[in-house]
């Protein structure tokens, strides 16, 4: 299982909105390919500019296919990560 949290920034506030429908219209899509287990997009309660993806992947694979889709390819890379700063957290469930 590949577990991912990214960390994103829109760097201009008047761009929070728009990004809040491209991260919302992603995750729909993201959420309908194979091999996503889940994929989860929070809106910072202490911070309107700052958004967290949960993304959990059955497989690296799976992941690498994610990259290659409409989520990523039509919304994600060219229409929101222009407008954040991107921090990824590739994470390892603690139990």
């Amino acid at each position: 299982m590949i577990h991912l949290n990214i960390l994103l920034q829109v760097k201009d506030p008047n761009d929070v909105e728009k990004v809040k429908g491209l991260l919302s219209e992603q995750g729909r899509l993201s959420r309908e390919e194979p091999g996503c287990v889940r994929f989860e997009v929070y809106h910072s309660a202490n911070d309107p500019t700052m958004f967290i993806l949960n993304e959990w992947w059955e497989s690296q694979p799976a992941l690498d296919e994610h990259r290659k889709a409409k989520a990523y390819t039509t919304v994600y890379q060219p229409h929101v990560i222009p407008l954040v700063n991107r921090t990824p957290h590739p994470c390892a469930l603690v139990e």
